[in-house]
């Protein structure tokens, strides 16, 4: 995509797959973004700089006694709409594994030039949580709003850290809006494709950047997905002693820890779940009908 054409002023969402997604989080809500959502790729990296390909194996497809196509692994940004027609741009693809610096310096030379206006990326890791209460997440990032309201988790340690880490480092660095949400899924669902993980994630991002994404396939799958996860512990009472366990020192640490103004998106309804992007249409429909004088034309 040409450089004069490419928007100027629009946030930044990124999800690196490579490290520690849990609940197939980032790999999930990445695929559905692209998969739901117009877009088009801005740039892309080249793998042959950034990728050992004998650690991350790119597929080849094989048909009996021929090679009949080749998928190259690809980290690119996209130029995205949300449901509102909102552009953003969307980092995604494999997490490097070479040459880390010349990655971080690279994004933080795309904000710069294209004056973004922030940065909010996702992961996510196993934690003795259960899945019967709303996923949590540790933010970071010189968004103080957010770690404030958000952050559930808020640890004194060190980490292994992903390459988003150094990026979110280097924009904090040099005065950039960047805010990272690391999610925190049961560990017992850590190595499925967990849907709410990537539900979380897209309100997550929704919170930061008031971004909205078409979300109801994915409620739809994890509705299913924990219908046969409760099926389960019905029949297994090793997992079900577990799960109550867990919901136990889940309840003590969030009354001992979360204040209880603790701030909630405006966005979300009783049970903590957004809105669809046609219940906010006709939320707006019902509100301009109420405003609207007797003799003006119905909205079309």
């Amino acid at each position: 995509m040409p450089h004069d054409v490419v928007p100027h002023g629009i946030p930044l969402v990124a999800g690196l797959t490579g490290f520690t997604d849990s609940g197939s989080a980032v790999s999930q809500f990445t695929d559905y973004v692209l998969d739901v959502m117009q877009s088009q790729i801005v740039a892309v990296f080249d793998p042959d700089e950034l990728l050992d390909y004998r650690a991350r194996r790119p597929t080849i497809y094989f048909d009996q006694d021929h090679l009949t196509g080749y998928e190259p692994p690809r980290l690119a940004i996209h130029l995205v709409e949300d449901e509102m027609n909102r552009q953003f741009f969307f980092l995604s693809g494999y997490e490097p594994d070479f040459k880390w610096e010349r990655f971080s310096h690279a994004v933080v030379d795309f904000v710069e030039q294209f004056e973004v206006t922030e940065t909010t990326w996702v992961h996510a890791i196993p934690m003795p949580v259960p899945h019967t209460r709303p996923i949590g997440a540790t933010v970071s990032g010189n968004r103080r709003d957010l770690v404030e309201s958000m952050s559930v988790w808020r640890p004194h340690t060190q980490v292994p850290s992903n390459a988003m880490h150094l990026v979110e480092y280097r924009l904090d660095t040099a005065g950039h809006r960047v805010s990272g949400f690391v999610l925190l899924v049961a560990h017992y669902l850590a190595d499925s494709e967990y849907p709410n993980a990537a539900l979380s994630s897209l309100e997550f991002i929704t919170s930061a950047t008031g971004l909205i994404f078409p979300t109801d396939r994915l409620r739809e799958e994890g509705r299913d997905f924990i219908a046969r996860i409760d099926e389960q512990l019905t029949t297994n009472e090793e997992l079900e002693k577990l799960v109550r366990k867990l919901e136990v020192q889940y309840d003590k640490y969030m009354k001992k820890n979360m204040p209880t103004d603790m701030m909630r998106s405006p966005l979300t309804d009783d049970d903590g779940e957004l809105p669809s992007a046609d219940q906010i249409a006709a939320e707006l429909e019902a509100f301009l009908s109420a405003r609207r004088p007797a003799d003006d034309p119905p909205l079309g």
